[in-house]
Formats: structure tokens, C-alpha cells, sequence
């Protein structure tokens, strides 16, 4: 199937990207300024913007209260942008929905970036604030039961990370984890896997423009053989909490989530794959507002659902 022709109208409308080196500063201003007012964002029971003090340091996070009730399961976000871009704000409007759709209470964790902050400060926090969740159970009334995990693109990489991590630290408390074209493979040899070749042009993130895009996270000290930076080299899976993996048909990351999802059942652990057609990377995020992408929400819900 071809590119959703909504989306190739947004591709096709979007200038050139500037020559030269990236500049974090410039393209965080850039994503900032396309964010919706808070009149026009998805209206919740209640939104608030913490500070989670954590064995990491203090962590902005904001919570999304859905609806009200004696108790809720709980959800902690970590949003995308190849680990130097993206903000509570950028990605508030995924928050919003995966709190609406699902029901459950979303946190979602105002991680540090790079360059500014070195490996492996992102992913401390990201881990610290899942376990301040539980710590904080009561004030955010946790039913004590549901505590999924979920990201999107980088994102979806500390999602990963995170499960290994409390996996290896006996904290099973993690009941669900939820990758969106998560990136797994920061070693980007482009024969490793035929969907960097496939999509490497044309559909939104670039093969071209994965290596400068996360050269800031791997100058800053994260290793591409480390599984903790490249989840999909991990060795033993086993035990890992059950997984919903979604790609997108021309995403060049495709087949390294795919593989992940392959990976973990060998491992037997309970993972679903699930690829949206005439999507590229980055559908969550930009492109959930047309209704067969829209419908990823649903599928997390139900799949949160599942014990």
C-alpha cells in the first residue's frame, strides 16, 4: 500500500530541511511552535503539571486524570525525538488521548535531553519516575493493579530499556510495555535490516537522517552495542512484561521493531505486532487525527486490558 495520501499532502507541503549541522536549540523551538492551545486540546477530568522527586533527581511530569473515579490503573509516557527533541508539550496531545481511550491515569515524564545531559540521564529518569509511581501510588490512587509502560519512537526505546532495567532489579511491578515504531537498533547499518532500504527516502524520517539525528545521544556517551541503548541486542528476553509493538509500513525503523516482537515471543513472552499500513514514522505523533491511525488508541486500550 502507498503512503496514506493525507500524509503525502503533509510531506509534500514541508520545506527542505536547513543545510548544515543540526541545531537541537533551533528545532526544539520549531517543534514548540506548532503546539495547540490549550483551548483546543482534548479535554480531561484534570491535568497537572508535578515535579517527581526521584532517585534521579527531580523529573517534571504531567498527569492526565481521564475521568473521575476512587482509583486507576496507571500509564507512564515517555515521548519521542531521537532523545535530544520533544517536551511534555509536544506530545501532550498523545498523552491526552492515550488517557482518554484507555481510561487509565497517564504520566507522562519530562525526561532530560541530549546533548545537554549524557547517557544515561533520559533513561534514569524515565526508570525513576516509573518507580516513584509506585512509591506515590496512593496520592495518584493507583488501584494497585495495572502499570503499563509506553513510548514512541526514542520513546519507545526507554520503554524497552526500562523493562530490562526493573527486570534485572527484581521490580516486576510492570505489568504492560507499549512501543510505537520504536527504535531499537541505534547501530544503523543500512543492510542490517531491508526497511532502511525500503523506506529510506520519501516517507518522512530518512535512513540518511538517522545517524546525525542520534549522533547527539551516542556522542553523549550512549554506546549502539549497549542493550540499554539497543534493546534488540539484548541476549535473554525471558520475563519481560507482555508487549504491544506497533510500526508503520514505511518506516525505515519497521523490521527492527518487528524483530523485536519476533525476539521476545521466542522468548516467551507475550508480544503483539501490530503494522499500520500507508503509515511512516512518526504517526502517533502527527498523523493520529486521520481515523484508521486514530484507532492505535483503541488498540491500546484493549490490549491494556488484557491480564
Amino acid at each position: 500500500m502507498s503512503l496514506h495520501p493525507e500524509i503525502a499532502k503533509v510531506l509534500a507541503g514541508l520545506p527542505a530541511p536547513p543545510e548544515g549541522p543540526l541545531d537541537p536549540v533551533a528545532m526544539r523551538a520549531a517543534d514548540e511552535a506548532h503546539i495547540a492551545p490549550l483551548e483546543e486540546r482534548l479535554p480531561l477530568r484534570a491535568v497537572e503539571d508535578v515535579t517527581a522527586r526521584t532517585a534521579s533527581g527531580e523529573v517534571p511530569v504531567r498527569i492526565y486524570t481521564p475521568v473521575e473515579a476512587d482509583s486507576y490503573g496507571v500509564l507512564v509516557y515517555f515521548h519521542g525525538g531521537a532523545f535530544f527533541l520533544g517536551s511534555l508539550e509536544t506530545h501532550d496531545h498523545v498523552a491526552r488521548s492515550l488517557a482518554k481511550e484507555t481510561g487509565l491515569k497517564v504520566v507522562s515524564v519530562g525526561y532530560r535531553l541530549a546533548p545537554e545531559a549524557a547517557f544515561p540521564a533520559g533513561l534514569d529518569d524515565c526508570y525513576a519516575v516509573v518507580r516513584w509511581a509506585v512509591e506515590e501510588g496512593a496520592s495518584l490512587a493507583w488501584d494497585g493493579t495495572t502499570l503499563a509502560i509506553a513510548g514512541d519512537s526514542s520513546g519507545g526505546t526507554f520503554v524497552a530499556a526500562v523493562a530490562a532495567r526493573a527486570h534485572d532489579d527484581g521490580f516486576d511491578r510492570i505489568t504492560h510495555q507499549v512501543l510505537y515504531y520504536p527504535s531499537l537498533d541505534l547501530d544503523f547499518d543500512v543492510d542490517r535490516y531491508a526497511s532502511l532500504r525500503e523506506n529510506a527516502v520519501g516517507f518522512g524520517l530518512e535512513t540518511a537522517g538517522l545517524k546525525p539525528f542520534n549522533a547527539f545521544y551516542i556522542d553523549s556517551g550512549a554506546d549502539p552495542a549497549d542493550p540499554l541503548v539497543s534493546p534488540v541486542k539484548r541476549a535473554d528476553l525471558t520475563g519481560l512484561p507482555p508487549a504491544l509493538i506497533v510500526t508503520a509500513q514505511h518506516d525505515p525503523l519497521r523490521d527492527e521493531g518487528e524483530l523485536y516482537g519476533r525476539r521476545l515471543r521466542e522468548a516467551g513472552v507475550e508480544a503483539t505486532v501490530s503494522r499500520y499500513e500507508g503509515a511512516g514514522h512518526g504517526f502517533v505523533q502527527h498523523f493520529s487525527w486521520i481515523p484508521k491511525y486514530h484507532r492505535v488508541f483503541a488498540q491500546t486500550r484493549d490490549f491494556l486490558s488484557r491480564r
